[in-house]
């Protein structure tokens, strides 16, 4: 169903952008339809790698949904895994990579999803190319008051 992948150029590091992300609980504080963010559980693994199982609550229109995801933080990689655990998704899944550059840093991020509800759906869908654009943007402003010049 929906696919969105791109990769940005930031004028951060690498760790500082794998920071943002990873901070799932600070969510709601600047991502658009994100309304709550609850971590269940984190545990480290013996890889190096770190499970976290969290929720979130997205709020669109007249739609309110939670649900439950497993994100595999690889620390030293500087990449993030995430699956779908329950709630409106009939499946949904995410990748984030950072790579430091000269400059800055490459971002790059992955999302396949489909939800349940064909309604649901449906919108998404008329609106889907515009959502994943705000949600990028989002964490690049989130990104420039965390750790721009003024920040």
């Amino acid at each position: 169903m929906p696919t969105h992948s791109e990769t940005r150029f930031l004028p951060y590091s690498a760790q500082q952008m794998y920071d943002l992300v990873a901070d799932v609980g600070a969510y709601p504080k600047f991502l658009p339809w994100c309304a709550a963010a609850r971590i269940r559980q984190t545990t480290a693994q013996g890889d190096g790698s770190v499970l976290m199982e969290a929720d979130l609550v997205i709020s669109f229109k007249v739609f309110r949904e939670r649900f439950g995801s497993r994100v595999l933080l690889w620390p030293n990689d500087r990449r993030i895994d995430t699956e779908y655990l329950d709630g409106p998704f009939r499946y949904m899944k995410s990748n984030w990579a950072f790579v430091d550059t000269q400059g800055g840093c490459d971002v790059s991020f992955f999302v396949d999803f489909e939800f349940k509800n064909a309604v649901l759906q449906g919108i998404i869908g008329l609106v889907f190319n515009e959502a994943m654009q705000r949600i990028v943007r989002a964490f690049e402003e989130r990104a420039k008051v965390l750790y721009g010049p003024n920040a």
